[in-house]
């Protein structure tokens, strides 16, 4: 049986302050990544933290400007001569090596912001983002906007920010929240689309990696999924609105005895929307958080979603795999990509990263004539 939250609490109390120093101390990941599982993770300071006690208000709404619509779209300052990129499908992902993101400047971040709502999902390789410390990689991540703190998942203590990914023998959380009874534990979701404001530009960085392959990340274009629809059937998309619902979410916490920071929301999106920064427009539907549409009785809503969740998982042919190496930092667009993690790998290994969830605009309704 998996352990509880409060053991995982138990087991990472006592060595948080220990690992805080060991972020200036301890040997790098590369250096260790023949060392067993057994002996823990690689940075301990990112080990999810859980405190049911922690209560926050609301989120309020606010004005968000994309940094990519401010981006020289010849982007000089992040697409260097010494840059290499290789371009992983026509629709979406990009592979990029030879630039640091923490060297870049403001203008090159808003060239970044535009590069990754092009290309939906850009996997920058040989980075320094996972020893930068918390407070350096926070400020880089809220040039994208006000980073979103989960109300239900493992963060670090002290910084709510971070949201932890974390899966060991031990610690099996993915596998329970993902449906251990089900044929497939792929769960194509966006994510926290249920917050009025939900993400944008989103980074993720891997830590620890199963020893034995696997674990990458799936990733599939909504744009590329909105195009291969029919005008007509792109039509009567037109004017619909889905509830995308934390409320699932916050209940498989309570009852893992998990905390839940904030009260659970229901929020409704437009089922197509529009990017702010390069105009093109997206499927907004996802089987993590979409529950129904608003109007509709139940059958029709479920005939309608589960044609779509069916449409956008089925579509290889519009998705990629992210695939991590030691100091991978994949940065996506959540407003107009779906992902899963993929629990391809044996669970007596350890993956371990952390994902910076900045939010953005308020999602915007897009016709299929405009």
């Amino acid at each position: 049986m998996a352990p509880s939250v409060a053991q995982l609490q138990e087991a990472v109390s006592d060595p948080i302050q220990a690992a805080k120093e060991a972020l200036k101390t301890e040997p790098k990941a590369e250096e260790n990544k023949t060392e067993s599982s057994a002996k823990g993770p690689s940075y301990p300071f990112y080990f999810p933290y859980f405190d049911n006690d922690e209560k926050w208000p609301p989120l309020e709404l606010f004005d968000h400007v994309d940094p990519g619509s401010r981006a020289d779209k010849a982007k000089p300052h992040l697409l260097t001569p010494n840059v290499q990129t290789t371009q992983l499908s026509p629709f979406l992902g990009t592979e990029v090596s030879g630039v640091q993101i923490s060297q870049l400047s403001k203008e090159g971040l808003d060239e970044l912001a535009l590069l990754v709502a092009e290309r939906k999902v850009v996997v920058f390789r040989d980075q320094d983002f996972k020893d930068l410390g918390p407070d350096r990689q926070i400020e880089i991540a809220k040039h994208f906007g006000p980073i979103h703190r989960h109300p239900t998942s493992g963060n670090v203590k002290g910084y709510p920010e971070f949201h932890v990914v974390y899966r060991d023998a031990e610690h099996d959380r993915f596998r329970e929240y993902s449906g251990a009874n089900r044929v497939s534990r792929l769960q194509w979701h966006s994510d926290v689309s249920y917050e009025k404001q939900p993400p944008g530009t989103t980074f993720f960085f891997i830590l620890d990696q199963p020893e034995n392959g696997g674990g990458d990340t799936l990733f599939l274009s909504q744009v590329e999924a909105y195009n291969r629809l029919s005008l007509e059937f792109k039509k009567r998309l037109e004017g619909l609105r889905a509830v995308h619902s934390a409320v699932y979410q916050a209940e498989f916490s309570k009852k893992r005895n998990g905390p839940v920071r904030r009260e659970p929301v229901e929020t409704e999106h437009p089922l197509v929307r529009r990017h702010p920064v390069t105009g093109e427009k997206a499927l907004y539907v996802n089987q993590g958080f979409t529950r129904r549409i608003v109007g509709f009785k139940q059958e029709e809503s479920d005939l309608l979603l589960n044609f779509l969740f069916d449409h956008i998982g089925k579509g290889s042919d519009f998705q990629i795999r992210a695939k991590y190496e030691p100091g991978t930092v994949v940065v996506w667009d959540n407003r107009v990509t779906a992902h899963s993690a993929n629990a391809d790998y044996s669970p007596t290994f350890r993956r371990h990263a952390v994902r910076l969830t900045p939010q953005a605009e308020v999602p915007v309704e897009a016709k299929a004539e405009d």
